[in-house]
C-alpha cells in the first residue's frame, strides 16, 4: 500500500529530460501505487485546454495510460498551470483537485495544497494570483488567440523572474502563521504542499498539538517523490527504473 505525491515538474520543451523522467516514472514505480497526487505546476505553462503544446502530448498520454491501468491520478492547479480544466482531465484521465483538498491518508486526515496561498508575505504575488484566478480574467484570457496567449505567458514569466531576483528568500517562502492558521481552521495537523522548491519535513507544535508539514521538491536536478504508506511518509528521489 503506497500513495505517491509529486509537484513542480515544470514540464516544458526547454527541459525534455524532465519529461522523459516523468514518463519513465509513470511507467514504472507509479504503476505499483494506490494513487498518484500531483500538487501543482506539472507544466511550466498551460495556456488553455484548447491549445495543448506539442511537447506536452507524450506526458499526457502517459498519464492517461497510468489512469487506464487502474491507478487514480489526482492533479491540483499550480501557479503555472491554473488554466487546467475539464478537457485536460478527459485527456489525461486525472481528477482535478480543489486547493486546499483534504484526504484520509491511511487513517490520518491530511491537507493538500500547491502552497502558493501560504506565501502571504509576498503581497505582490498574492495580488497577481487573485487576478489570474478570477473567472472573468480567465474567460478573457482564453478568448485570446494562441499567439496572444503565448506572448502574454512569456511576458508574465519575464516579469516573475525579474521580481524574484529582487525579493528576499524569506518573502518567497511560506508564512508559518498562515500554515498554523489553516491547520487550526481545518483541525487537521498534517499538510503536504509544493511550490517553494524547498523539500523538507517540518515537525512542530500548534498550541501543544503536534503538527507536520511536508514540502515536496522540484524536478530540476532529480525527481522528488513523497512515498506514503500506513507506516509513514518518506521524502526521496526517484527509484532507478
Amino acid at each position: 500500500m503506497t500513495t505517491l505525491f509529486i509537484s513542480d515538474l515544470h514540464l516544458s520543451g526547454e527541459r525534455p529530460d524532465i519529461t522523459r523522467q516523468f514518463i519513465a516514472f509513470l511507467n514504472s514505480e507509479a504503476r505499483q501505487a494506490e494513487a498518484l497526487y500531483i500538487l501543482g505546476d506539472l507544466f511550466e505553462a498551460w495556456l488553455g485546454d484548447d491549445m495543448v503544446l506539442p511537447e506536452y502530448q507524450t506526458a499526457i498520454a502517459a498519464m492517461k495510460s497510468l489512469s487506464d491501468s487502474g491507478v487514480p491520478v489526482y492533479i491540483m492547479h499550480g501557479n503555472r498551470d491554473f488554466l487546467l480544466h475539464g478537457e485536460f482531465a478527459n485527456m489525461s484521465g486525472a481528477c482535478l483537485l480543489d486547493d486546499p483538498a483534504i484526504i484520509d491518508l491511511y487513517g490520518t486526515p491530511t491537507l493538500l495544497l500547491h502552497g502558493d496561498t501560504l506565501c502571504t508575505d509576498d503581497v505582490e504575488y498574492q495580488k497577481f494570483r487573485a487576478m489570474v484566478r478570477n473567472p472573468d480574467w480567465q474567460v478573457a484570457m482564453l478568448a485570446r488567440s494562441p499567439e496572444e496567449r503565448l506572448a502574454l505567458a512569456r511576458e508574465y514569466r519575464e516579469m516573475s523572474q525579474t521580481e524574484m531576483s529582487h525579493k528576499a528568500e524569506a518573502i518567497m517562502d511560506v508564512n508559518l502563521q498562515a500554515v498554523a492558521s489553516l491547520m487550526q481552521e481545518k483541525a487537521i495537523y498534517r499538510m503536504i504542499h509544493g511550490h517553494t522548491h524547498r523539500p523538507a519535513i517540518h515537525d512542530f507544535n500548534i498550541n501543544n498539538h503536534p503538527a507536520r508539514r511536508i514540502v515536496l521538491g522540484d524536478w530540476y536536478e532529480q525527481g522528488s517523490v513523497l512515498e506514503c504508506t500506513p507506516n509513514g511518509c518518506e521524502l526521496r528521489g526517484l527509484k532507478s527504473s
